[in-house]
């Protein structure tokens, strides 16, 4: 850990001015992020419940005292913390023992380690919020704690924000459903939170066609390997070489336009069976979709008057 704070020679006295000083700059964040606009959430403390059923609970399990870096803290099991993302008081109700603290460590006594849960790159606290505002306040950059690991089906990023929760929650159900390699989760990438529904019933259709074909049982792993393997990867090779993925995600007047090549590879394949009743990607198929995907181009352009 680090310190950066003043002191005057008077505990009491700086410790008032750390709050002081802490409180204002929770004030004016919310001030600049408004200005900037910026979404409101990215400053609120994630929920600890709501991220964990979000993401899937796996099981926990105790990792001991360890350094932690406190940017990594963004999270309470507290709702009514009253302290922002990055730990300023967001009310007066924290002074007081947010001042104790304060002038203990400036007497020269060692802070005891918080407690805290750890989901993925992130942390969240189950007790300690005001020691760890504290540590920020006075520029620390570590602190010490006690950890409890969580392991979740997905995984938590450092930007997680309450808002990603919905889509997060469907995301975890769609693995559920559609368990796919590792390695090919990466390019599944979808923003509204319905389309992982869609998806997931599309892939089961699609195993349940080859298994009729082919008169065989297969899994739900076995039959995500196959779509991902006969049916995504080369879908979106074609769709890229025949020009389909540019036009989808560049054109302004599609709205809402895919923008990524899993909704474009849904909105695509749905226009396919629509327009020929199958789920065939062939050079047909390919001409037909983008036959019809320039005719709708051209009639939401406005006409000159």
């Amino acid at each position: 850990m680090t310190t950066g704070w003043r002191s005057t020679g008077f505990p009491e006295a700086d410790s008032r001015d750390d709050f002081t000083r802490a409180r204002r700059r929770a004030q004016w964040g919310r001030v600049a992020a408004r200005l900037r606009g910026r979404p409101g959430d990215l400053d609120v403390l994630l929920p600890f419940d709501e991220v964990v059923a979000a993401l899937g609970m796996r099981g926990r399990h105790s990792l001991g005292e360890q350094i932690v870096e406190i940017d990594s803290i963004v999270g309470s099991v507290d709702r009514s913390s009253g302290f922002d993302r990055r730990f300023r008081p967001t009310t007066e109700q924290a002074r007081t023992r947010f001042e104790r603290i304060a002038g203990s460590i400036r007497r020269g006594r060692e802070m005891p380690p918080v407690d805290l849960y750890r989901v993925g790159q992130v942390h969240f606290v189950a007790d300690g919020h005001h020691r760890i505002a504290v540590a920020r306040a006075m520029g620390w950059t570590t602190i010490r704690a006690i950890v409890t690991e969580v392991a979740t089906a997905l995984p938590a990023a450092g930007g997680l924000t309450v808002a990603d929760l919905p889509l997060k929650g469907h995301e975890r159900v769609f693995y559920e459903r559609v368990p796919l390699p590792a390695a090919a989760r990466a390019s599944i990438v979808l923003t509204d939170p319905n389309d992982f529904g869609a998806l997931a019933e599309g892939v089961e259709a699609w195993g349940f066609r080859v298994m009729q074909e082919r008169e065989v049982l297969l899994s739900r792993t076995e039959i995500a390997r196959l779509w991902w393997i006969e049916e995504y990867r080369p879908a979106v090779e074609l769709l890229r070489e025949a020009g389909l993925l540019a036009e989808q995600s560049d054109d302004p007047s599609d709205h809402p336009a895919p923008s990524t090549e899993t909704e474009a590879y849904l909105a695509l394949s749905g226009q396919r069976y629509r327009l020929l009743r199958s789920h065939v990607w062939d050079e047909q198929s390919v001409a037909e979709v983008r036959a019809t995907t320039r005719r709708r181009r051209l009639r939401r352009r406005p006409r000159p008057r």
